[in-house]
């Protein structure tokens, strides 16, 4: 689980964050949404009550919601936020394209088959 040094400790009363202690603050919440919506995704996933599964899928549903929040007011805050969240999007990306590219022929024809069996019923 993550850990991160409390940047409040030796905070002087009445002294306001920094925009980088603001920052990393908000790091710190937004691991704190990721690690509730572990904790409430996997205890949903530990039980068959319907009732506990749902409410407790809909609380992680609400935490994501969070998630997002903190991460839209960290991309106003520090302007080169967003280019780096694309950029690693990108990179993820170009190795999806390549494993897709050297999946074995086997595959590319057992994905295929459905489709050709779908155009055979018409």
């Amino acid at each position: 689980m993550p850990e991160f040094l409390d940047p409040f400790k030796g905070l002087t009363p009445g002294r306001k964050l920094s925009p980088r202690e603001l920052t990393r603050a908000l790091r710190l919440a937004l691991s704190a949404e990721e690690e509730a919506i572990h904790l409430y995704e996997a205890l949903a996933d530990a039980t068959d009550h319907p009732l506990a599964k749902k409410v407790l899928q809909d609380v992680a549903n609400e935490e994501r919601e969070h998630a997002g929040e903190f991460q839209r007011l960290l991309n106003i805050l520090l302007p080169d936020e967003e280019s780096f969240m694309a950029h690693g999007a990108k990179e993820v990306d170009e190795m999806a394209a390549e494993l897709k590219a050297r999946k074995p022929a086997s595959q590319k024809a057992a994905a295929k088959k459905p489709a050709a069996k779908a155009k055979a019923k018409k």
